[in-house]
């Protein structure tokens, strides 16, 4: 049987199916998150590591003398040491487009929830003050329709949004570091997506060309009343600019899943601003995600055993 380690909380559903995957020849330990006591336990007979968020340090690596294959549950490896792995010649995976749709939903939801103010909303028809809201409130309301969204990165996700967005009566369009002539959106040059956009939403890896892409400069630059959208990663956005460009009325408010520090501290100031909507990093998660997650994170396992070539290797 081959060991693998699924470094993550599970729900009752994802440790059934994970159960089953002793049909294939796997048998996987789960270790939440935040045990580091089971994680310590786990990792000596660790062959296959199913990596999600806690970040693959190099300690954890010396931790695990068996580990051959570490496999991103997701695409970004910015959580991985490449270099730790490569000296051991650990192989590297990652999924691309197994959780594309689920994030482009919530980005849109997350759109949907700053410009409708959701979060003001259901607070106050939960509290008995849903029909006694200031007169004032509507006029911060907003549609999607009429509005250039701009999109940040033209992978799978924003190639999904674009469509949907167009759909509704917005006019997406995009920056990449190199366009994309079968782009579903217009390219546009940073500076000018930027000043001209109503909705900015993230949709970048984090390398070290993108990180603080979104400096206080460029938060500066961005259209008076606009709103900030971000599933990507946290440190893409300089945070203390941001939080000034809230409070000063620069922009309209934020839709947040990913922070530069996670998790998010209970006194950090952007939860103090009521038009910021945030989730805890799960814009990736949902159970369609884990299903399609799981049988490719299987498949690459028995790759590794066959001696085949593994799916999306990095490194």
């Amino acid at each position: 049987m081959q060991r693998v380690l699924f470094h993550h909380d599970a729900s009752p559903a994802s440790r059934s199916r994970l159960s089953a995957l002793a049909e294939c020849g796997l048998r996987v330990t789960i270790v939440p998150a935040a045990d580091r006591a089971g994680l310590e336990r786990a990792l000596p007979d660790t062959e296959v590591l199913w990596h999600v968020l806690v970040p693959v340090t190099a300690e954890m690596i010396d931790r695990a003398p068996r580990l051959v294959l570490v496999q991103k549950i997701g695409v970004g490896v910015n959580t991985i040491d490449l270099e730790a792995c490569k000296l051991r010649g650990i192989a590297v995976c990652n999924m691309p487009g197994t959780n594309s749709r689920a994030v482009a939903e919530l980005a849109l939801a997350l759109m949907l929830a700053v410009l409708r103010r959701l979060p003001i909303l259901d607070r106050a028809t939960r509290d008995g003050r849903g029909w006694a809201l200031p007169d004032a409130l509507p006029d911060r309301f907003g549609e999607l329709a009429g509005r250039r969204v701009g999109l940040l990165g033209m992978g799978a996700v924003p190639r999904l949004l674009a469509p949907v967005l167009t759909a509704m009566g917005a006019e997406a369009v995009y920056w990449s570091r190199t366009a994309k002539p079968d782009a579903p959106a217009r390219y546009m040059p940073l500076d000018e997506l930027l000043a001209t956009s109503e909705v900015v939403s993230l949709h970048l890896p984090l390398v070290p060309d993108t990180r603080r892409l979104l400096s206080a400069e460029r938060i500066a630059r961005m259209k008076p009343g606009a709103i900030l959208i971000n599933t990507a990663r946290g440190a893409l956005v300089d945070e203390a600019a941001l939080v000034a460009a809230l409070t000063r009325g620069h922009l309209a408010g934020a839709g947040l899943d990913v922070f530069e520090q996670e998790p998010l501290p209970s006194d950090h100031p952007l939860l103090a601003l009521e038009q910021v909507v945030v989730t805890p990093h799960l814009a990736w998660l949902t159970p369609e995600t884990l299903e399609r997650s799981f049988a490719v994170a299987a498949e690459n396992c028995r790759r590794l055993r066959a001696g085949e070539p593994l799916l999306h290797r990095v490194a």
